[in-house]
């Protein structure tokens, strides 16, 4: 018949504009389904920034009736004048670098053990979790207990074991790491749970053809859990250090930055010039450096821990 009539054997596809019937009906319910969530991104992220910028440039005092343009005095005065800031900053760092590797050190061992439990997981991963989902002040006060040189348990134990009581919240050389101590035990759980999402997501027959091929427990975890969980330990070390460098709840209600600055950090200091000493642009200037340093550390991480594999 085709033949006969010339008809070609091959149809061409009737096309409506170059777009599938139905495309601008589901592209417009798409529009309409992201409205709510970008107007909060607008309203809760971008505006705020949006105003801290500005704020950067002014001499704002919330008690002030105007707010002379100063243009970058604010930065010089962080970088060049102040040494507080220069302290918060240094203590921000030390704190984040030292509280990262400790959380992922600690927390991927136990999703480790906890991936190899079948009885009584879901109890565990609970209590793991736990702290996780306690108030950040609660947490905080629990640890100032823990930490008390009269009554904490802590020295308690020390003094049975015949060691010497140690001022934990009052000594410089102890504050920031003690207040260290406290978030990485509340902040662990939720890491677990995400490196055990991630191991429970490694296909069982890896593991399997390597234990056919002789390898052992270890070459196991270097030559099959490591590589497949990359992207989740990307994931985990850069949320925990935005967390970290914003650290703020711990300190001010452990120490106040003290004793002698030794544990302020640059959220706690931000936090005093704008609302205490009324130098909200300062204050301003200072949040958007913090934003800056941890959007180029965030950059910096997924930069060289990027990885491409499949399974």
């Amino acid at each position: 018949m085709a033949a006969v009539t010339g008809e070609p054997l091959i149809r061409k596809k009737t096309r409506i504009g170059n777009r599938a019937p139905g495309h601008a009906s589901r592209m417009r319910f798409v529009a309409i389904s992201l409205i709510p969530i970008l107007s909060l991104l607008v309203v809760f992220s971008l505006l705020p920034i949006g105003i801290a910028g500005w704020l950067s440039f002014h001499r704002y005092n919330q008690l002030a009736p105007t707010a002379p343009w100063i243009g970058l005095r604010n930065y010089e005065f962080a970088f060049q004048t102040d040494p507080f800031f220069r302290n918060a900053l240094e203590n921000t760092l030390k704190y984040a670098l030292v509280a990262v590797p400790v959380n992922i050190v600690l927390s991927l061992p136990i999703a480790l053990g906890l991936n190899q439990i079948k009885r009584f997981r879901a109890v565990f991963r609970t209590a793991f979790f736990m702290p996780a989902v306690a108030s950040a002040v609660a947490v905080s006060l629990l640890w100032t207990t823990i930490y008390d040189p009269q009554a904490g348990w802590l020295n308690a134990f020390m003094n049975q074991v015949g060691l010497s009581s140690q001022p934990w919240l009052r000594d410089p050389d102890l504050a920031i790491w003690s207040v260290l101590a406290a978030a990485v035990w509340q902040d662990l759980g939720y890491n677990i749970l995400i490196f055990l999402a991630g191991l429970q997501g490694i296909p069982d027959d890896f593991y399997d053809a390597a234990k056919v091929d002789g390898a052992g427990p270890w070459q196991r975890f270097r030559g099959i859990t490591l590589p497949l969980l990359q992207r989740t330990t990307v994931f985990v070390l850069v949320l925990t250090m935005i967390s970290y460098l914003q650290q703020f709840t711990h300190i001010q209600v452990m120490t106040g930055g003290g004793p002698i600055r030794s544990s302020e950090t640059l959220v706690l200091y931000i936090y005093g010039k704008g609302f205490q000493d009324l130098q909200m642009g300062y204050a301003a200037a200072m949040s958007i450096v913090l934003m800056g340093i941890i959007l180029l550390i965030t950059l910096v991480q997924l930069r060289l821990l990027r990885s491409r594999w499949e399974y």
